[in-house]
């Protein structure tokens, strides 16, 4: 097992959100649009990512401290192990997004959906492939009666230090 990873962040996710506390709790709750803003040494690896309506953001929870191995997630005030969350405290702390993919210019892509704090480093860009995930039926374990809860869809306090 390796003992230790290390990345090195590709870019910057800019947001209208600068506070946790009342932000999407996901992409599918936010309508707000945003920029990944990819250092230009990047940029090439940008070609032909115009075609894609979505893609997949990948980031680092760079505010967040520590981890809570079972966390109240947001949608829901009992606690459930990390792993069957998203919430930000992670072992590792890696956020994804899926977001619509409105522009690109240069080495900046305009971005609808995000639910990302602003300034928070870009680990890597992907493009979402419906097809690639194989998967009509899904089943979301706790969040079946979770989800429907649009007055849970904002952040609150719980996650922050």
């Amino acid at each position: 097992m390796v003992d230790e990873i290390r990345y090195t962040p590709i870019g910057t996710i800019h947001s209208p959100f600068t506070d946790e506390e009342g932000m999407p709790i996901q992409g599918g709750f936010s309508e707000a649009t945003g920029t990944v803003e990819l250092d230009p040494e990047f940029a090439a690896g940008l070609c032909d990512i115009e075609g894609f309506s979505h893609v997949v953001l990948i980031y680092h929870f760079d505010r967040s401290e520590g981890y809570d191995l079972t966390p109240e997630p947001y949608m829901e005030d009992e606690p459930h192990g990390v792993f069957a969350t998203r919430a930000p405290r992670r072992p590792n702390p890696i956020g994804i997004s899926v977001v619509a993919l409105i522009g690109v210019e240069d080495s900046v892509l305009t971005v609808q959906g995000i639910d990302v704090l602003d300034g928070t480093p870009l680990l890597d860009v992907k493009p979402f492939v419906p097809t690639f995930n194989g998967v009509e039926d899904a089943r979301i374990g706790w969040l079946e009666d979770a989800i429907g809860n649009e007055a849970r869809r904002r952040a609150d306090d719980r996650f922050l230090d």
